[in-house]
């Protein structure tokens, strides 16, 4: 099959990989690519479209993107679930897996939502959990790199008893956040959910570092995308509905 992956930085890059030894044809669309073709001309005759994209990025790519090829969705940070109102089988893939981690075949559980997903990317290395709750895994993405940018600013040691007491606190928000938001809480158990959120709240993470940065100097504007302050500007801007008991993202918002 012909994929369209959209974003060949090292997370695409690494799923295009797994998909190139699954003996697809994949075709990058990514204005850093020296001579990138149109973005038209990679989407056309594709079987699946997988969006790998920097969140601030979606909404202007959204539109230029076939309605009803399928539409499979890697990007962590997107609030916005109307963007998808227009797109006839859409689905996500997400999960506690850094690119790196994937390239070096390190065993690792992610979350689909569509068996189709699991076909494409099927490796020995990865495993999958499933829910139809896409919305969910969209909100489990996104509000991950925010309570990783908050762990850094408290310099929480992974492994640690604070650090414990700090994730098992955040899971209460996430599932607090995700049925005020119209998902499904138990979204939050998968490894979408828990298991990302175990994995970017520690080194190496970017959000988690940018946050032990932000305790030193919080006036601080990050060098790199760091897709949990776009998150939080989204957030800020109202984009998401967050319950009272949801009182260490308050804090910070």
């Amino acid at each position: 099959m012909v994929i369209a992956m959209i974003g060949a930085g090292v997370f695409g890059t690494a799923l295009g990989n797994i998909l190139n030894k699954n003996g697809h044809e994949v075709k990058y669309y990514d204005p850093k690519i020296p001579n990138c073709p149109p973005l038209a001309t990679v989407v056309t005759g594709a079987d699946f479209v997988v969006l790998a994209a920097p969140s601030s990025a979606i909404p202007y790519l959204l539109p230029h993107l076939p309605r009803k090829v399928p539409l499979i969705v890697t990007t962590k940070g997107i609030l916005d679930f109307t963007l998808f109102d227009n797109f006839s089988d859409v689905m996500a893939l997400s999960g506690p897996g850094f690119a790196k981690d994937i390239e070096a075949h390190v065993s690792t559980i992610l979350t689909a939502t569509d068996q189709r997903i699991a076909d494409l990317f099927s490796a020995e290395y990865l495993s999958f959990d499933f829910t139809t709750d896409f919305r969910g895994v969209l909100l489990c993405g996104a509000l991950k790199n925010v309570y990783a940018i908050i762990a850094g600013q408290a310099d929480f040691e992974a492994g640690s008893e604070k650090w414990e007491e700090f994730i098992a606190e955040a899971l209460v928000e996430m599932r607090a956040i995700l049925a005020v938001n119209g998902a499904d809480p138990a979204t939050v158990d998968l490894a979408c959910g828990v298991g990302d959120l175990r994995l970017t709240c520690n080194y190496p993470s970017r959000n988690y570092e940018f946050g032990r940065i932000l305790r030193d100097n919080p006036a601080v504007q990050p060098a790199k995308t760091v897709e949990g302050m776009m998150t939080l500007k989204e957030i800020r801007a109202g984009k998401l509905i967050v319950p009272e008991e949801a009182i260490k993202l308050n804090a910070i918002k």
